[in-house]
């Protein structure tokens, strides 16, 4: 199994990622999954010094599931900035060990509502949330940090109206 954990985070690496998530999980690197920031030269710059030592990948979907497939041996912790990172994930057939969501700012012009205090979502999110939990039997996970509870993102969203 070479992807451990993934995490929904539109953050991408910061403090709970490089210090708690990586101690936490336990991986070999990090793979941020974004097809926009993997072509933008000052985050692939960027991201790995915020990684405080971990090795960084920073790769568009179709990498990502390229590397994963050839490396299939290495324990990674994946990013993806978007939920529909993670869907395209899903939907190509790798096999995940933990999904998390953990953070989704608003984004201005769209109409989101705040499902948890950090994580807003479109109603065009929640239809893509729950597509992930019906390819993991129905289940999608959320919680900050591994040593707070896991919350039941699909009844968080259905309770927002999302």
């Amino acid at each position: 199994m070479s992807i451990k954990h993934l995490r929904i985070d539109n953050r991408l690496i910061h403090g709970q990622v490089a210090v708690t998530w990586m101690n936490h999980i336990g991986a070999n690197a990090i793979i941020v999954c974004n097809d926009k920031v993997a072509l933008d030269p000052i985050q692939k710059l960027a991201l790995p010094l915020a990684a405080r030592g971990s090795k960084v990948l920073v790769y568009s979907i179709e990498d990502t599931i390229r590397y994963t497939k050839e490396h299939p041996s290495e324990s990674l912790f994946v990013i993806c900035k978007h939920p529909s990172d993670a869907l395209a994930l899903l939907e190509a057939g790798l096999e995940i060990m933990h999904i998390n969501v953990g953070n989704a700012a608003p984004v201005a012009g769209t109409q989101y509502k705040m499902v948890t205090k950090s994580i807003a979502a479109t109603k065009e999110d929640g239809e893509v949330y729950r597509k992930i939990a019906t390819l993991r039997n129905g289940v999608l996970r959320s919680r900050m940090v591994p040593t707070s509870d896991e919350v039941d993102f699909i009844r968080v969203l259905s309770e927002a109206g999302v």
